[in-house]
Protein backbone atom coordinates (compact mmCIF):
# COMPACT_ATOMS: atom_id res chain seq x y z
CA UNK A 1 0.00 0.00 0.00
CA UNK A 2 1.32 3.44 -0.92
CA UNK A 3 2.04 5.49 2.18
CA UNK A 4 0.38 8.86 2.69
CA UNK A 5 2.41 12.03 3.17
CA UNK A 6 1.96 14.25 6.26
CA UNK A 7 0.00 16.83 4.28
CA UNK A 8 -2.24 14.15 2.74
CA UNK A 9 -2.83 12.60 6.16
CA UNK A 10 -4.06 15.83 7.75
CA UNK A 11 -6.41 16.44 4.85
CA UNK A 12 -7.46 12.81 4.42
CA UNK A 13 -10.30 10.79 5.95
CA UNK A 14 -8.33 10.17 9.15
CA UNK A 15 -7.84 13.90 9.63
CA UNK A 16 -11.57 14.42 10.32
CA UNK A 17 -11.36 12.51 13.61
CA UNK A 18 -9.20 15.16 15.23
CA UNK A 19 -6.44 12.72 16.23
CA UNK A 20 -3.27 14.07 17.81
CA UNK A 21 -0.36 14.68 15.46
CA UNK A 22 1.61 11.80 17.05
CA UNK A 23 -1.26 9.41 16.26
CA UNK A 24 -1.51 10.68 12.68
CA UNK A 25 2.24 10.07 12.34
CA UNK A 26 1.67 6.45 13.41
CA UNK A 27 -1.20 6.07 10.93
CA UNK A 28 1.00 7.45 8.16
CA UNK A 29 3.85 5.07 8.99
CA UNK A 30 1.54 2.04 9.02
CA UNK A 31 0.33 3.12 5.57
CA UNK A 32 -3.38 3.73 6.19
CA UNK A 33 -4.87 6.31 3.84
CA UNK A 34 -8.66 6.25 4.21
CA UNK A 35 -10.77 4.82 7.06
CA UNK A 36 -12.79 1.68 6.36
CA UNK A 37 -16.61 1.65 6.83
CA UNK A 38 -16.36 0.24 10.37
CA UNK A 39 -13.73 2.85 11.30
CA UNK A 40 -15.85 5.70 9.94
CA UNK A 41 -18.83 4.57 12.00
CA UNK A 42 -17.18 3.47 15.25
CA UNK A 43 -14.29 5.90 15.87
CA UNK A 44 -16.47 9.02 16.45
CA UNK A 45 -18.66 7.09 18.91
CA UNK A 46 -15.65 5.85 20.88
CA UNK A 47 -14.13 9.35 20.92
CA UNK A 48 -17.43 10.63 22.39
CA UNK A 49 -16.97 8.22 25.29
CA UNK A 50 -20.00 6.04 24.50
CA UNK A 51 -20.38 2.26 24.72
CA UNK A 52 -20.49 0.44 21.37
CA UNK A 53 -21.68 -2.85 19.92
CA UNK A 54 -19.95 -3.17 16.55
CA UNK A 55 -20.89 -6.02 14.25
CA UNK A 56 -18.60 -6.57 11.26
CA UNK A 57 -16.71 -9.40 9.62
CA UNK A 58 -12.98 -10.03 9.97
CA UNK A 59 -10.67 -8.09 7.67
CA UNK A 60 -12.69 -4.87 7.88
CA UNK A 61 -10.28 -2.85 10.01
CA UNK A 62 -11.88 -3.57 13.40
CA UNK A 63 -8.60 -3.56 15.32
CA UNK A 64 -7.64 -0.05 14.18
CA UNK A 65 -11.23 1.07 14.83
CA UNK A 66 -10.71 0.66 18.57
CA UNK A 67 -6.89 0.89 18.71
CA UNK A 68 -6.70 4.43 17.32
CA UNK A 69 -9.04 6.00 19.92
CA UNK A 70 -7.23 4.05 22.69
CA UNK A 71 -3.85 5.38 21.60
CA UNK A 72 -5.18 8.89 21.04
CA UNK A 73 -6.74 9.09 24.51
CA UNK A 74 -3.73 7.97 26.58
CA UNK A 75 -3.18 10.12 29.66
CA UNK A 76 0.20 8.58 30.62
CA UNK A 77 -0.80 8.70 34.29
CA UNK A 78 1.11 5.58 35.37
CA UNK A 79 -1.95 3.30 35.44
CA UNK A 80 -3.45 0.69 33.11
CA UNK A 81 -5.81 2.84 31.07
CA UNK A 82 -7.30 0.28 28.68
CA UNK A 83 -7.94 -3.47 28.53
CA UNK A 84 -8.47 -5.50 25.36
CA UNK A 85 -9.75 -9.08 25.71
CA UNK A 86 -9.40 -11.48 22.75
CA UNK A 87 -10.05 -15.25 22.46
CA UNK A 88 -6.65 -16.58 21.32
CA UNK A 89 -2.99 -15.90 21.97
CA UNK A 90 -2.38 -15.32 18.25
CA UNK A 91 -5.03 -12.60 18.14
CA UNK A 92 -3.70 -11.06 21.38
CA UNK A 93 -0.21 -10.83 19.85
CA UNK A 94 -1.53 -9.34 16.61
CA UNK A 95 -3.60 -6.71 18.42
CA UNK A 96 -0.56 -5.87 20.56
CA UNK A 97 1.60 -5.45 17.46
CA UNK A 98 -0.93 -3.16 15.76
CA UNK A 99 -1.46 -0.99 18.85
CA UNK A 100 2.31 -0.68 19.26
CA UNK A 101 2.78 0.41 15.64
CA UNK A 102 -0.11 2.90 15.71
CA UNK A 103 1.00 4.31 19.08
CA UNK A 104 4.72 4.34 18.35
CA UNK A 105 5.01 8.14 18.38
CA UNK A 106 2.68 8.52 21.36
CA UNK A 107 4.97 6.34 23.51
CA UNK A 108 2.42 3.59 24.05
CA UNK A 109 3.43 0.70 26.32
CA UNK A 110 1.52 -2.56 26.03
CA UNK A 111 1.64 -5.96 27.72
CA UNK A 112 0.17 -9.14 26.22
CA UNK A 113 -1.08 -11.79 28.66
CA UNK A 114 -1.80 -15.34 27.48
CA UNK A 115 -1.21 -18.93 28.48
CA UNK A 116 2.08 -20.65 27.75
CA UNK A 117 4.20 -17.74 28.98
CA UNK A 118 5.88 -17.74 32.43
CA UNK A 119 3.62 -15.96 34.94
CA UNK A 120 6.58 -14.28 36.67
CA UNK A 121 7.72 -12.74 33.39
CA UNK A 122 4.23 -11.27 32.90
CA UNK A 123 4.23 -9.91 36.47
CA UNK A 124 7.55 -8.17 35.76
CA UNK A 125 6.14 -6.62 32.57
CA UNK A 126 3.02 -5.43 34.41
CA UNK A 127 5.26 -3.78 37.03
CA UNK A 128 6.63 -1.52 34.26
CA UNK A 129 3.23 0.22 34.18
CA UNK A 130 1.88 -0.38 30.67
CA UNK A 131 -1.00 1.80 29.53
CA UNK A 132 -2.78 -0.97 27.60
CA UNK A 133 -3.15 -4.66 28.50
CA UNK A 134 -4.21 -7.19 25.84
CA UNK A 135 -5.17 -10.59 27.22
CA UNK A 136 -6.91 -13.92 26.72
CA UNK A 137 -9.76 -14.51 29.21
CA UNK A 138 -8.13 -17.49 30.96
CA UNK A 139 -4.77 -15.90 31.75
CA UNK A 140 -6.32 -12.53 32.66
CA UNK A 141 -8.69 -14.20 35.11
CA UNK A 142 -5.78 -16.11 36.65
CA UNK A 143 -3.95 -12.82 37.33
CA UNK A 144 -7.11 -11.22 38.76
CA UNK A 145 -7.98 -14.12 41.06
CA UNK A 146 -4.45 -14.22 42.43
CA UNK A 147 -4.22 -10.48 43.03
CA UNK A 148 -1.37 -9.85 40.63
CA UNK A 149 -3.07 -6.85 39.02
CA UNK A 150 -2.87 -4.09 41.64
CA UNK A 151 -5.17 -1.05 41.37
CA UNK A 152 -6.60 -2.45 38.16
CA UNK A 153 -9.18 0.06 36.93
CA UNK A 154 -9.07 0.44 33.12
CA UNK A 155 -11.36 3.18 31.87
CA UNK A 156 -11.90 1.53 28.48
CA UNK A 157 -12.54 -2.20 28.00
CA UNK A 158 -12.68 -3.87 24.59
CA UNK A 159 -14.09 -7.32 23.83
CA UNK A 160 -12.86 -8.45 20.42
CA UNK A 161 -14.23 -11.46 18.49
CA UNK A 162 -16.94 -11.90 21.13
CA UNK A 163 -18.77 -14.65 19.24
CA UNK A 164 -15.53 -16.63 19.08
CA UNK A 165 -15.22 -16.36 22.87
CA UNK A 166 -18.72 -17.81 23.10
CA UNK A 167 -17.75 -20.73 20.83
CA UNK A 168 -14.68 -21.40 22.96
CA UNK A 169 -16.67 -21.44 26.21
CA UNK A 170 -15.28 -18.20 27.70
CA UNK A 171 -18.56 -16.44 28.52
CA UNK A 172 -18.55 -17.35 32.24
CA UNK A 173 -14.92 -16.18 32.47
CA UNK A 174 -15.86 -12.88 30.80
CA UNK A 175 -18.66 -12.25 33.29
CA UNK A 176 -16.30 -12.96 36.19
CA UNK A 177 -13.63 -10.67 34.71
CA UNK A 178 -16.15 -7.81 34.59
CA UNK A 179 -16.87 -8.30 38.30
CA UNK A 180 -13.29 -7.07 38.92
CA UNK A 181 -13.65 -4.00 36.68
CA UNK A 182 -14.88 -0.54 37.69
CA UNK A 183 -18.55 0.13 37.02
CA UNK A 184 -17.68 3.55 35.60
CA UNK A 185 -16.02 2.60 32.34
CA UNK A 186 -16.47 2.65 28.56
CA UNK A 187 -17.09 -0.79 27.05
CA UNK A 188 -16.67 -1.71 23.38
CA UNK A 189 -17.95 -5.05 22.08
CA UNK A 190 -16.88 -6.27 18.63
CA UNK A 191 -18.32 -9.39 17.02
CA UNK A 192 -18.80 -10.82 13.53
CA UNK A 193 -22.18 -12.31 14.52
CA UNK A 194 -24.62 -11.62 17.37
CA UNK A 195 -25.97 -14.91 18.76
CA UNK A 196 -28.44 -14.68 21.65
CA UNK A 197 -25.89 -15.34 24.46
CA UNK A 198 -23.76 -12.42 23.21
CA UNK A 199 -26.83 -10.16 23.21
CA UNK A 200 -27.52 -11.18 26.82
CA UNK A 201 -23.89 -10.51 27.75
CA UNK A 202 -24.09 -7.07 26.13
CA UNK A 203 -27.15 -6.22 28.22
CA UNK A 204 -25.19 -7.04 31.38
CA UNK A 205 -21.91 -5.23 30.70
CA UNK A 206 -22.77 -2.29 28.42
CA UNK A 207 -24.63 0.93 29.22
CA UNK A 208 -26.91 2.38 26.53
CA UNK A 209 -24.61 1.18 23.73
CA UNK A 210 -24.67 2.53 20.21
CA UNK A 211 -25.14 -0.27 17.67
CA UNK A 212 -23.04 -0.27 14.50
CA UNK A 213 -23.62 -3.00 11.95
CA UNK A 214 -21.58 -3.18 8.77
CA UNK A 215 -23.46 -5.32 6.28
CA UNK A 216 -21.66 -7.73 3.91
CA UNK A 217 -22.02 -5.21 1.07
CA UNK A 218 -19.78 -2.87 3.07
CA UNK A 219 -17.06 -5.46 3.69
CA UNK A 220 -14.48 -7.26 1.62
CA UNK A 221 -16.76 -10.29 1.22
CA UNK A 222 -17.77 -8.90 -2.16
CA UNK A 223 -14.15 -9.36 -3.23
CA UNK A 224 -14.22 -13.11 -2.55
CA UNK A 225 -15.09 -15.53 -5.35
CA UNK A 226 -16.91 -18.40 -3.60
CA UNK A 227 -17.08 -21.86 -5.16
CA UNK A 228 -17.93 -25.40 -4.17
CA UNK A 229 -17.09 -28.77 -5.69
CA UNK A 230 -19.09 -31.98 -5.25
CA UNK A 231 -16.86 -35.01 -4.61
CA UNK A 232 -17.01 -38.51 -3.19
CA UNK A 233 -15.64 -38.91 0.34
CA UNK A 234 -12.61 -40.96 -0.75
CA UNK A 235 -11.64 -38.25 -3.28
CA UNK A 236 -11.19 -35.47 -0.71
CA UNK A 237 -7.38 -35.51 -0.58
CA UNK A 238 -6.93 -35.89 -4.34
CA UNK A 239 -9.43 -33.05 -4.84
CA UNK A 240 -7.58 -30.60 -2.60
CA UNK A 241 -4.25 -31.41 -4.30
CA UNK A 242 -5.76 -30.99 -7.78
CA UNK A 243 -7.30 -27.66 -6.84
CA UNK A 244 -4.01 -26.40 -5.37
CA UNK A 245 -2.28 -27.39 -8.62
CA UNK A 246 -4.97 -25.71 -10.71
CA UNK A 247 -5.39 -22.55 -8.64
CA UNK A 248 -1.67 -22.06 -7.88
CA UNK A 249 -2.34 -19.94 -4.75
CA UNK A 250 0.28 -17.48 -3.55
CA UNK A 251 -0.84 -18.16 0.02
CA UNK A 252 -3.60 -20.52 1.10
CA UNK A 253 -5.24 -21.67 4.32
CA UNK A 254 -6.84 -25.12 4.31
CA UNK A 255 -9.36 -25.55 7.13
CA UNK A 256 -9.90 -29.00 8.61
CA UNK A 257 -12.29 -30.09 11.35
CA UNK A 258 -9.85 -32.12 13.45
CA UNK A 259 -6.30 -31.63 14.68
CA UNK A 260 -5.16 -35.08 13.55
CA UNK A 261 -6.60 -34.39 10.12
CA UNK A 262 -4.60 -31.14 9.91
CA UNK A 263 -1.37 -32.98 10.76
CA UNK A 264 -2.08 -35.81 8.32
CA UNK A 265 -3.02 -33.56 5.41
CA UNK A 266 -0.01 -31.32 6.05
CA UNK A 267 2.28 -34.37 6.06
CA UNK A 268 0.78 -35.64 2.79
CA UNK A 269 1.23 -32.24 1.12
CA UNK A 270 4.86 -31.98 2.27
CA UNK A 271 5.49 -35.50 0.96
CA UNK A 272 4.18 -34.37 -2.44
CA UNK A 273 6.58 -31.43 -2.50
CA UNK A 274 4.35 -28.58 -1.33
CA UNK A 275 5.56 -25.97 1.17
CA UNK A 276 2.98 -26.64 3.88
CA UNK A 277 2.73 -26.14 7.64
CA UNK A 278 0.14 -27.08 10.28
CA UNK A 279 -1.57 -25.01 12.97
CA UNK A 280 -3.82 -26.49 15.69
CA UNK A 281 -4.46 -26.40 19.42
CA UNK A 282 -2.37 -29.46 20.34
CA UNK A 283 0.83 -27.82 19.14
CA UNK A 284 3.18 -26.19 21.64
CA UNK A 285 3.02 -22.40 21.64
CA UNK A 286 6.54 -22.15 20.17
CA UNK A 287 5.56 -24.49 17.32
CA UNK A 288 2.41 -22.48 16.61
CA UNK A 289 4.32 -19.21 16.50
CA UNK A 290 6.91 -20.82 14.24
CA UNK A 291 4.18 -21.98 11.83
CA UNK A 292 2.58 -18.54 11.74
CA UNK A 293 5.93 -16.83 11.17
CA UNK A 294 6.80 -19.25 8.34
CA UNK A 295 3.42 -18.54 6.72
CA UNK A 296 3.81 -14.78 7.12
CA UNK A 297 7.29 -14.70 5.58
CA UNK A 298 6.25 -17.21 2.85
CA UNK A 299 8.66 -19.95 3.95
CA UNK A 300 5.50 -22.01 3.61
CA UNK A 301 2.62 -20.90 1.43
CA UNK A 302 0.02 -23.44 2.56
CA UNK A 303 -1.24 -23.46 6.16
CA UNK A 304 -3.41 -26.42 7.22
CA UNK A 305 -5.35 -25.24 10.25
CA UNK A 306 -8.28 -25.93 12.55
CA UNK A 307 -10.90 -23.25 13.26
CA UNK A 308 -9.82 -22.59 16.86
CA UNK A 309 -6.12 -22.22 16.01
CA UNK A 310 -6.74 -19.88 13.08
CA UNK A 311 -9.20 -17.58 14.85
CA UNK A 312 -8.10 -13.99 14.74
CA UNK A 313 -5.24 -14.62 12.32
CA UNK A 314 -4.57 -11.45 10.38
CA UNK A 315 -2.11 -12.35 7.64
CA UNK A 316 -1.97 -10.29 4.48
CA UNK A 317 -1.72 -11.78 1.02
CA UNK A 318 -3.88 -14.90 1.56
CA UNK A 319 -5.18 -15.55 -1.95
CA UNK A 320 -7.19 -18.73 -1.22
CA UNK A 321 -9.15 -20.38 1.56
CA UNK A 322 -10.04 -24.07 1.20
CA UNK A 323 -12.69 -25.81 3.30
CA UNK A 324 -11.56 -29.44 3.43
CA UNK A 325 -14.95 -30.22 4.98
CA UNK A 326 -18.15 -28.20 5.20
CA UNK A 327 -17.86 -25.80 8.18
CA UNK A 328 -20.03 -26.78 11.15
CA UNK A 329 -22.15 -23.61 10.96
CA UNK A 330 -22.64 -20.44 8.89
CA UNK A 331 -20.68 -18.34 11.39
CA UNK A 332 -17.65 -20.59 10.98
CA UNK A 333 -17.92 -20.29 7.18
CA UNK A 334 -17.96 -16.48 7.42
CA UNK A 335 -14.92 -16.45 9.72
CA UNK A 336 -12.97 -18.86 7.55
CA UNK A 337 -13.44 -17.14 4.21
CA UNK A 338 -12.75 -13.78 5.86
CA UNK A 339 -9.05 -14.69 5.90
CA UNK A 340 -8.90 -13.84 2.18
CA UNK A 341 -10.21 -10.94 0.11
CA UNK A 342 -9.02 -8.44 2.71
CA UNK A 343 -8.39 -4.72 2.37
CA UNK A 344 -9.91 -4.55 -1.10
CA UNK A 345 -7.85 -7.39 -2.56
CA UNK A 346 -9.48 -10.25 -4.45
CA UNK A 347 -9.69 -13.70 -2.89
CA UNK A 348 -11.02 -17.19 -3.59
CA UNK A 349 -12.92 -19.43 -1.16
CA UNK A 350 -13.32 -23.07 -2.14
CA UNK A 351 -15.44 -25.68 -0.34
CA UNK A 352 -15.41 -29.44 -0.85
CA UNK A 353 -18.71 -31.23 -0.25
CA UNK A 354 -20.11 -34.71 -0.77
CA UNK A 355 -23.73 -35.13 -1.97
CA UNK A 356 -24.67 -36.09 1.61
CA UNK A 357 -23.18 -32.82 2.94
CA UNK A 358 -25.06 -30.64 0.49
CA UNK A 359 -27.89 -29.85 2.91
CA UNK A 360 -25.32 -28.28 5.26
CA UNK A 361 -23.93 -26.21 2.40
CA UNK A 362 -27.44 -25.06 1.44
CA UNK A 363 -28.03 -23.93 5.03
CA UNK A 364 -24.82 -21.88 4.89
CA UNK A 365 -25.86 -20.32 1.57
CA UNK A 366 -29.29 -19.39 2.90
CA UNK A 367 -28.00 -17.98 6.19
CA UNK A 368 -25.14 -15.96 4.74
CA UNK A 369 -26.90 -14.98 1.49
CA UNK A 370 -23.59 -15.88 -0.14
CA UNK A 371 -23.32 -16.54 -3.86
CA UNK A 372 -21.45 -19.86 -3.77
CA UNK A 373 -21.24 -21.32 -7.27
CA UNK A 374 -20.88 -24.96 -8.32
CA UNK A 375 -17.78 -25.82 -10.39
CA UNK A 376 -16.22 -28.91 -11.95
CA UNK A 377 -12.78 -30.01 -10.72
CA UNK A 378 -10.30 -29.68 -13.61
CA UNK A 379 -9.03 -32.92 -15.09
CA UNK A 380 -5.35 -33.88 -15.32
CA UNK A 381 -4.68 -32.43 -18.79
CA UNK A 382 -6.49 -29.13 -18.15
CA UNK A 383 -4.50 -28.63 -14.94
CA UNK A 384 -1.22 -29.46 -16.68
CA UNK A 385 -2.00 -27.05 -19.52
CA UNK A 386 -2.77 -24.29 -17.01
CA UNK A 387 0.48 -24.86 -15.10
CA UNK A 388 2.50 -24.95 -18.33
CA UNK A 389 0.89 -21.71 -19.46
CA UNK A 390 1.67 -20.10 -16.12
CA UNK A 391 5.30 -21.25 -16.35
CA UNK A 392 5.65 -19.87 -19.88
CA UNK A 393 4.19 -16.55 -18.73
CA UNK A 394 6.74 -16.37 -15.91
CA UNK A 395 9.62 -17.18 -18.27
CA UNK A 396 8.54 -14.48 -20.75
CA UNK A 397 8.31 -11.86 -17.98
CA UNK A 398 11.59 -12.89 -16.30
CA UNK A 399 14.40 -10.37 -16.65
CA UNK A 400 17.64 -11.60 -18.25
CA UNK A 401 20.58 -11.11 -15.90
CA UNK A 402 24.20 -10.35 -16.78
CA UNK A 403 25.21 -13.63 -15.15
CA UNK A 404 22.84 -15.57 -17.45
CA UNK A 405 24.28 -13.81 -20.53
CA UNK A 406 27.81 -14.65 -19.39
CA UNK A 407 27.00 -18.37 -19.01
CA UNK A 408 25.16 -18.39 -22.34
CA UNK A 409 28.21 -16.92 -24.14
CA UNK A 410 30.38 -19.68 -22.66
CA UNK A 411 28.20 -22.62 -23.74
CA UNK A 412 26.47 -21.50 -26.94
CA UNK A 413 29.30 -22.71 -29.19
CA UNK A 414 29.15 -26.22 -27.69
CA UNK A 415 25.40 -26.90 -27.64
CA UNK A 416 22.47 -26.58 -30.02
CA UNK A 417 20.07 -23.83 -28.88
CA UNK A 418 17.04 -26.14 -29.22
CA UNK A 419 18.72 -28.76 -27.05
CA UNK A 420 19.65 -26.12 -24.49
CA UNK A 421 16.07 -24.83 -24.18
CA UNK A 422 14.64 -28.36 -23.96
CA UNK A 423 17.16 -29.35 -21.27
CA UNK A 424 16.39 -26.26 -19.21
CA UNK A 425 12.64 -26.87 -19.54
CA UNK A 426 13.11 -30.53 -18.54
CA UNK A 427 14.99 -29.40 -15.45
CA UNK A 428 12.26 -26.92 -14.49
CA UNK A 429 9.33 -29.23 -15.31
CA UNK A 430 10.58 -32.12 -13.17
CA UNK A 431 9.03 -30.28 -10.20
CA UNK A 432 5.91 -29.37 -12.18
CA UNK A 433 4.32 -32.81 -12.28
CA UNK A 434 0.58 -33.26 -11.74
CA UNK A 435 -0.42 -36.39 -9.83
CA UNK A 436 -3.72 -38.11 -9.11
CA UNK A 437 -6.54 -39.58 -11.20
CA UNK A 438 -7.66 -37.86 -14.38
CA UNK A 439 -11.23 -37.32 -13.17
CA UNK A 440 -12.13 -36.21 -9.63
CA UNK A 441 -15.66 -35.43 -8.45
CA UNK A 442 -18.72 -35.07 -10.67
CA UNK A 443 -18.14 -34.81 -14.42
CA UNK A 444 -20.04 -32.46 -16.73
CA UNK A 445 -23.02 -34.80 -17.20
CA UNK A 446 -23.32 -35.52 -13.48
CA UNK A 447 -23.03 -31.81 -12.71
CA UNK A 448 -25.78 -31.04 -15.21
CA UNK A 449 -28.18 -33.44 -13.51
CA UNK A 450 -27.12 -32.23 -10.06
CA UNK A 451 -27.76 -28.58 -10.99
CA UNK A 452 -31.10 -29.51 -12.55
CA UNK A 453 -32.14 -31.27 -9.35
CA UNK A 454 -31.10 -28.20 -7.34
CA UNK A 455 -33.22 -25.92 -9.54
CA UNK A 456 -36.25 -28.21 -9.15
CA UNK A 457 -35.78 -28.29 -5.37
CA UNK A 458 -35.51 -24.48 -5.27
CA UNK A 459 -38.72 -24.10 -7.28
CA UNK A 460 -40.54 -26.56 -5.00
CA UNK A 461 -39.37 -24.76 -1.86
CA UNK A 462 -40.35 -21.37 -3.28
CA UNK A 463 -43.79 -22.75 -4.11
CA UNK A 464 -44.20 -24.19 -0.60
CA UNK A 465 -43.08 -20.90 0.98
CA UNK A 466 -45.65 -18.93 -1.05
CA UNK A 467 -48.33 -21.47 -0.11
CA UNK A 468 -47.53 -21.15 3.60
CA UNK A 469 -47.47 -17.36 3.31
CA UNK A 470 -50.86 -17.40 1.60
CA UNK A 471 -52.35 -19.58 4.36
CA UNK A 472 -51.04 -17.18 7.02
CA UNK A 473 -52.45 -14.12 5.24
CA UNK A 474 -55.83 -15.84 4.78
CA UNK A 475 -56.17 -16.89 8.42
CA UNK A 476 -59.80 -16.41 9.60
CA UNK A 477 -60.69 -13.29 11.65
CA UNK A 478 -62.31 -15.57 14.19
CA UNK A 479 -59.01 -17.26 14.96
CA UNK A 480 -57.24 -13.93 15.29
CA UNK A 481 -60.01 -12.72 17.58
CA UNK A 482 -59.57 -15.81 19.75
CA UNK A 483 -55.88 -15.15 19.86
CA UNK A 484 -56.54 -11.58 20.93
CA UNK A 485 -58.96 -12.77 23.62
CA UNK A 486 -56.39 -15.28 24.84
CA UNK A 487 -53.86 -12.48 25.08
CA UNK A 488 -56.35 -10.47 27.14
CA UNK A 489 -56.96 -13.46 29.37
CA UNK A 490 -53.21 -13.87 29.85
CA UNK A 491 -52.87 -10.19 30.72
CA UNK A 492 -55.74 -10.41 33.24
CA UNK A 493 -54.07 -13.43 34.83
CA UNK A 494 -50.72 -11.60 35.07
CA UNK A 495 -52.46 -8.55 36.63
CA UNK A 496 -54.24 -10.82 39.10
CA UNK A 497 -50.96 -12.53 40.06
CA UNK A 498 -49.33 -9.14 40.51
CA UNK A 499 -52.15 -7.98 42.86
CA UNK A 500 -51.93 -11.18 44.89
CA UNK A 501 -48.16 -10.76 45.09
CA UNK A 502 -48.59 -7.21 46.45
CA UNK A 503 -51.03 -8.48 49.08
CA UNK A 504 -48.48 -11.10 50.17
Amino acid sequence: MEKATKKQMVNSGFGIFGFKKKVLDGIREVGFREPSPIQKEVIPIILDGLDVIAQAQTGTGKTAAFALPLVNGLKHNGSIEALVIAPTRELVMQIGDEIFKLGKYNKVRTVSLFGGQPIQRQVELLAKKPQIVIATPGRLLDHLRNGRLKKFAPQIVVLDESDEMLDMGFLDDIEEIFSYLPSERQTLLFSATMPTPIKHLAQKILHNPKLVKITPSDTTNQDISQRYYIINEQEREDAIVRLIDSEMPTKAIIFTRMKKEADLLCERLVDRGYKAGALHGDMEQRERQKSIKAFKDSSVNILVATDIAARGLDISGVSHVFNFHIPLNPESYVHRIGRTGRAGKKGVAITLATPLEFKELRRIKENTKAKIELYEIPNLQDTLDKKDGNLLEKIVKYEITDEALRVYEQIRANIDITQLVCKLLSMVLQDNKILGPNKIGLDKEDLYHFKKQLQENDKRRTKETKKMSSKTNNASPKKRSNGHRNNKDSKNKRDSRAKNSKRR
